[in-house]
């Protein structure tokens, strides 16, 4: 399960990443909304799979509080899945 939460977690990090560096900048300085729109789609499924899988692992490898809170965080910041993958999940 916590392979699958990685892979879910760096997928997730990418389509934030193109979310903002390509199909943002092409829908407010190209007029172009089809991407941010597809991009937009993909990452708002990723986003509520990471959020499931972190919960669900939250109660099999019973994280504390903390440990949950940082791993919600990460999906909110630029590269947070990334940083959380190389110093935390990486290790469990």
């Amino acid at each position: 399960m916590l392979r699958i939460f990685r892979s879910v977690a760096l997928m997730e990090g990418v389509s934030y990443l193109l979310l903002f560096a390509l199909s943002m900048p092409l829908k407010y300085w190209a007029g172009i909304r089809e991407p941010n729109i597809y991009i937009g789609y993909v990452h708002g499924f990723l986003f509520l799979v990471y959020i499931a899988l972190a919960l669900v692992l939250w109660q099999e490898r019973k994280w504390s509080i903390k440990t949950v809170f940082w791993i919600l965080l990460a999906s909110l910041l630029p590269f947070g899945t990334f940083y959380l993958d190389s110093r935390f999940l990486k290790f469990q």
